[in-house]
């Protein structure tokens, strides 16, 4: 025994005379022990539970006299006790590798071999000193110990095991130091100092032990909702969404904070910590629901498949083959199920089966890999109230506070509750705070397929509306508005009513605290104008340029579209000496071609025009241009903003601008005017105000027209923010714009776009005309007329009637841009 010990260790064997490796007459034991970093700092052998000795345990005269520090060489620098395995002396020779060189790098204390004694036989006067017993730092087993620092080079061996006892049995000093539950099995990838002992007599226990603590329930707040269970859950800034109950190990991060549960989300897979408050069973399909976001979102469509899918799957419910692959029919089916209450199986069929309880995290959403060591729960801290901060009420409180406190409701939001509203709110007393206010800003002029705004008018929130059944009226109102500041029970009592009027068709009175304001139209131009991201110098102003001075005006035109530019010049006479006009829709060229008499020179695409193609056609005295709105407008769930798609065209006109504009030293009135949707996003409205150097105003064609188009225009023409007016010739109601025979059963339309069913208007999507007793669409010149064309404007080329909505859907109003251009007859010579 004592030669193969000898050739194993070899030459590579410690030079030290403190070996770590013990015999003792014909009983060979290996202690493996990590060492001891400065994490060791106040951990007890009770805490660790993994000392690993061999013979008496009181009997060191290190451990009687006094104990080492942490950082003491005697324990920190010390060697590594290799285990003995007599088939496999390549690993004992890579970990004793590792102790020379150790060894190497720290110096012992010489007193200390000066201080024992030496003897001939036993552990007592051996001259190998039987070491002190050694304390195991292992990650994990101390909730509370001190983060490690060790050079990432000192890897313990990975998966080996070693006997403790080479008879089979462990140690008594062993068993009276192992933690009794729970067990947790270390691995080298949880921690570097990881330490892999165990003993045929321990594995059992162990396994057991582990087996114990995994079925007990993980969310223990008896709130319900366990794992495994699927469930509708709600987070704020986003709506319900589906999605299924984990343990916080499949997250791969810690412990959920009491009355929380880890989701995972179907569709995206991704997790959240949810409040259990916030989470409802998934038989309450029908009331979560969403079919617009349904029809509009593909992540919302995708989620909803994958939760039904498991669902059904659990169930055992079976759905029929469609005949062709369309999602949408194979898909209808299942939602009729769920909308039907999962029958048969019901509440019992969506129940997690036990495999999944007990830990098996197979549910088909995300292939999750579960690590072993995971971080302690996070504790709650108190956070000391900042000065000046805003107070968080809820819209209950903030309700009390008005009613019975007497405070003012101009100091709340009225969509929130919170104090230190950053503006006020433009058609109801209150304000708004500035997450809101970016809110409402985005999505107040979004409307839905039947012609109603897609959000609240107070809130632009809530996931159940009613609908407003003024035929003229397209707005809607969520049910917790109603119930919150109205009053508990007035959506209950709206919904009785047909029609139901809403609170701005309402005679103006309070209605509980929502009061609306009597000059809320000027309060809205405000609210648009004054939206005031960013500060920017005031844009420089020309004087009037006097009438014989005045020369005909020069005009560059970027995305032209049918020439509305030109027709509106026109129309107020001015002399046009020069319009270059960049198109690519061919049939819009068609009818700028044949209603101007080619007058206009169009250069198409505006990606090829260069600064010297700017330079040969100016100068220009007015640069106007509108870019595709496809991809800012928050209505198309696939758009790709202002930096991809056709988003980046507006770069184009930056660029284009800024070589017409007039060079240093010349001093000439020079205009320009962008138009882009109201309905994007405000970071890109930002960035486009913050290239263009000024903040847009907001004007809605509903003033001087029979249909709502609300649009940005940014710009340095004369008098942009001023009041919009109608003239004589507007015609601002539907039955002005139709035909002989034909009866207007409203009196505005909701904005008209390029899709032939935004013609339809209200709720149950009615044709807006009534001819021989029947419901009839908007004819092409109604159409024209409805826009402030003249009739037969776009009928060129043979085009059809879904070709010329189309064109009419991408131009400007006509009206809209008078009101624009006409303070420039101060400038340019008139006919």
């Amino acid at each position: 025994m004592k030669q193969a010990r000898e050739k194993i260790l070899g030459p590579e064997m410690p030079s030290n005379k403190y070996s770590s490796t013990i015999m003792a007459s014909d009983k060979m034991t290996a202690t493996a022990a990590v060492n001891s970093d400065v994490a060791m700092d106040g951990l007890s052998e009770k805490d660790s539970g993994l000392e690993l000795t061999n013979g008496h345990l009181g009997s060191s005269p290190l451990t009687a006299s006094e104990p080492p520090s942490p950082l003491s060489p005697k324990q920190n620098g010390g060697s590594i006790s290799p285990e003995i395995n007599m088939d496999k002396p390549s690993s004992c020779k890579k970990r004793l590798r590792k102790n020379s060189e150790l060894e190497d790098e720290s110096a012992w204390d010489s007193s200390y071999s000066e201080e024992k004694s030496r003897g001939v036989a036993g552990w007592e006067t051996s001259l190998r000193q039987r070491p002190p017993p050694r304390t195991i730092f292992q990650a994990g087993l101390s909730p509370h110990g001190k983060p490690r620092s060790r050079d990432s080079s000192l890897k313990p061996k990975q998966d080996e095991s070693s006997s403790l006892n080479q008879n089979g049995g462990s140690p008594s000093g062993l068993q009276a130091h192992l933690p009794e539950a729970p067990s947790l099995e270390l691995m080298e990838q949880d921690s570097k100092d990881s330490a892999q002992s165990s003993s045929t007599s321990t594995s059992q226990e162990t396994a057991s032990s582990s087996t114990e603590s995994g079925c007990q329930p993980e969310y223990k707040d008896n709130k319900g909702f366990g794992i495994g269970e699927l469930v509708w859950g709600k987070i704020k800034g986003f709506s319900w969404w589906p999605g299924i109950v984990v343990t916080w190990r499949a997250t791969g991060k810690r412990q959920a904070s009491p009355g929380m549960r880890w989701l995972q989300w179907f569709g995206d897979g991704k997790f959240s910590e949810v409040s259990a408050d916030k989470l409802d069973s998934f038989m309450a399909f029908p009331k979560y629901f969403n079919q617009a976001s349904y029809n509009k979102l593909a992540s919302y469509r995708r989620a909803i498949f994958q939760a039904l899918e498991m669902a059904s799957t659990r169930s055992g419910k079976t759905f029929p083959l469609c005949e062709n692959d369309s999602p949408e029919d194979q898909v209808k089916p299942m939602l009729d199920w769920a909308n039907g209450g999962f029958q048969p199986k019901g509440l019992e069929g969506l129940k997690p089966s036990e495999n999944t309880v007990t830990g098996s995290l197979n549910h088909h959403v995300l292939e999750v890999s579960l690590p072993e060591y995971f971080p302690p729960a996070k504790k709650q801290k108190p956070c000391k109230p900042k000065l000046g901060s805003e107070e968080d009420y809820s819209r209950e409180q903030m309700v009390h506070e008005v009613l019975k406190n007497n405070r003012s409701i101009e100091e709340f939001c009225l969509s929130c509750g919170k104090t230190r509203a950053a503006t006020f709110h433009p058609l109801f007393e209150g304000g708004l705070c500035q997450t809101c206010k970016d809110v409402y800003l985005e999505i107040s002029y979004m409307y839905d397929d039947d012609g109603y705004q897609s959000y609240c008018t107070v809130c632009c929130g809530g996931r159940e509306v009613l609908l407003c059944g003024n035929a003229n009226c397209c707005r809607c109102f969520c049910v917790d508005c109603l119930d919150i500041l109205v009053g508990a029970g007035a959506a209950e009592s709206a919904k009785v009513l047909d029609p139901w009027r809403c609170y701005m068709c309402q005679p103006p009175q309070q209605y509980g605290v929502l009061k609306r304001r009597g000059d809320w139209s000027v309060k809205l131009q405000e609210f648009f104008v004054n939206d005031n991201g960013q500060e920017f110098e005031s844009p420089r102003t020309y004087p009037a340029v006097p009438a014989e001075q005045r020369r005909p005006i020069r005009v560059l035109s970027l995305f032209d579209g049918i020439a509305t530019g030109y027709l509106v010049l026109k129309d107020l006479g001015f002399k046009v000496d020069q319009y270059i006009a960049s198109e690519v829709c061919e049939d819009s060229i068609s009818v700028g071609v044949v209603r101007h008499e080619g007058k206009i020179q169009y250069v198409h695409d505006v990606r090829n025009i260069t600064r010297k193609n700017i330079e040969e056609w100016g100068p220009f005295d007015l640069v106007i241009g509108g870019s595709p709105c496809n991809d800012l407008s928050i209505v198309n769930p696939a758009r790709k903003g202002l930096y991809e798609g056709t988003g980046r065209l507006f770069f184009e006109f930056y660029r284009l601008l800024s070589f017409a504009k007039p060079k240093e030293g010349e001093d000439r009135p020079f205009f320009w005017m962008f138009e882009n949707v109201v309905a994007m996003g405000v970071n890109d409205k930002r960035d486009i105000s913050r290239f263009l150097e000024c903040n847009p105003v907001m004007i809605d064609a509903i003033e001087v027209s029979a249909a709502h188009r609300a649009r940005y225009f940014w710009g340095n023409l004369p008098g942009m923010n001023r009041p919009l007016c109608a003239s004589g010739m507007d015609k601002l109601e539907l039955q002005d714009c139709l035909e002989h025979g034909r009866l207007a059963k409203f009196g505005k339309v909701r904005t008209i776009t390029t899709r032939s069913n935004s013609i339809k208007q209200g709720k149950d999507q009615h044709f807006p005309v009534i001819m021989n007793g029947k419901e009839d669409i908007l004819w092409c010149t109604e159409l024209e007329r409805i826009f402030g064309f003249p009739v037969h404007y776009t009928d060129v080329s043979n085009m059809g009637r879904v070709a010329r909505q189309k064109l009419l859907g991408r131009s400007w109003s006509v009206p809209v841009i008078r009101h624009l251009f006409a303070p420039l007859k101060d400038y340019f010579a008139c006919e």
